[in-house]
């Protein structure tokens, strides 16, 4: 029985030339590339491959291009691997759908695009993100709910990453009031350079006409286990799944439990296919003291190191 879990990571993770090597070289994952253009009318390639870093950070262009890249690193390398389970980080979790075969692989990226789109246009110069680091759970949570009381504006979790480090989400005055208790905790607040407050109620209206979008979309039960950022679990009924993603642009990212479950459930080796290699280094805080294998493979070098 297998132990590997494939990982997709998410908004963050691009990077110059990301798949360039891949699709230079074979001809589906250029073709994914051409159909990501095509669906979001933007010129993706260029972008990615010749672009600066303020235009690689759009989130229109970046949510195809990286699902882009993760889905052509699993095709390419999908006949080497034989997963028990698959997760993916907040937009990466539809790189796990395309790969179990939830939604296929077009489907995946007319998704993404709209969802790029949709969450591009939810700017507000009131919300944001930001990251917290060097604080235990409890203390995050002590920290949003003084952030939120204090001020009566929304603040969330959004993103449960490792014990070492979690997201906030909300209106600034609300982010800005919880620094105080951060500070006091001696732990450090990172501004994100996010367009709004995502994974949190604020752009419910966002997700609810990617909703609308979703309803319509052929869905399938996964081919192996997919672990759910919004339940942490998984699910094998395809109505059950699709009403889960339907939430999922407001819910919270549970990255913290999706590890610990796929560990608890026999996982050992896991793999992340897309660039950057974040994923992987969330493991180390995620599964400490723990044994296991991570490795990222973002690349055609590395990819080719699996065949």
């Amino acid at each position: 029985m297998s132990d590997l879990s494939i990982l997709f990571p998410g908004q963050g993770s691009q990077e110059p030339g990301m798949g360039r090597d891949l699709a230079e070289k074979w001809s589906e994952a250029a073709g994914l590339w051409k159909f990501a253009e095509d669906e979001s009318g933007l010129p993706l390639r260029e972008i990615y491959w010749e672009g600066g870093p303020a235009d690689m950070a759009r989130t229109d262009a970046l949510q195809p291009a990286l699902t882009v890249v993760n889905l052509s690193l699993w095709l390419y390398l999908k006949d080497s691997l034989k997963p028990a389970a698959t997760a993916g980080h907040s937009l990466g979790e539809f790189a796990s759908l395309g790969a179990s075969g939830v939604l296929s692989v077009e489907d995946t990226i007319k998704a993404v695009c709209l969802r790029g789109k949709l969450m591009s246009q939810v700017g507000n110069a009131d919300h944001g993100m930001a990251a917290v680091l060097k604080m235990s759970q409890s203390d995050v949570e002590e920290a949003v709910e003084y952030g939120a009381s204090e001020t009566g504006r929304e603040l969330r979790i959004a993103n449960y990453n490792s014990p070492a480090q979690y997201v906030i989400s909300g209106e600034k005055e609300a982010i800005d009031a919880a620094g105080t208790v951060i500070k006091e905790k001696k732990g450090r607040a990172v501004p994100l350079p996010v367009s709004g407050a995502f994974h949190s109620p604020l752009i419910k209206e966002a997700a609810d006409e990617f909703s609308i979008y979703l309803q319509k979309l052929d869905w399938h039960a996964p081919a192996f286990p997919v672990y759910f950022n919004a339940t942490a679990s998984t699910e094998s009924s395809a109505e059950a799944i699709k009403k889960i993603m339907c939430s999922q642009m407001t819910s919270s990212v549970r990255w913290i439990e999706i590890i610990s479950n796929q560990y608890d459930a026999g996982v050992r080796n896991f793999i992340e296919l897309g660039p950057k290699g974040v994923l992987t280094k969330l493991l180390v805080a995620n599964l400490k003291g723990k044994e296991y294998e991570g490795k990222g493979v973002g690349n055609l070098e590395q990819a080719d190191q699996l065949k």
